[in-house]
């Protein structure tokens, strides 16, 4: 039965780091898109970053120069170092896998992507 379970998140000052961890099992992690998704209140969880095994990375605007994801297939996990953060970084992170795609445009959509942990939270405090 796959797996995801993240960690890492909790409360920071605007400008302050943290690193999101997440762990796979129950499925061949080295063959899975990875990607790190965020949810507010009354949004549509959003796409945040993405690796493939290659590693090929996605950012979205919002988070690039400030956020690295990256992976580690011999361990089964996938991070995410969020830096420079602001209120607007704020919200539910979740890691998600996705068994591969067919074209550029179908790399971590978030209907198409098989796998989901339950999340971890980040707040974003003065």
């Amino acid at each position: 039965q796959a797996q995801l379970v993240e960690s890492g998140g909790g409360s920071v000052q605007p400008g302050g780091s943290l690193r999101l961890s997440c762990k796979g099992s129950g499925f061949v992690f080295r063959h899975y898109v990875m990607g790190w998704f965020r949810q507010t209140p009354g949004k549509e969880r959003e796409l945040i970053s993405c690796i493939t095994s290659t590693p090929r990375r996605i950012y979205a605007d919002s988070v690039k120069g400030r956020f690295t994801i990256s992976r580690d297939n011999a361990k089964n996990m996938v991070y995410l170092q969020m830096d420079n953060l602001t209120p607007d970084d704020a919200g539910i992170y979740y890691c998600s896998a996705q068994d591969g795609f067919q074209t550029a445009q179908e790399m971590c959509q978030t209907h198409l992507m098989n796998y989901w942990g339950n999340g971890t939270p980040v707040t974003i405090s003065s």
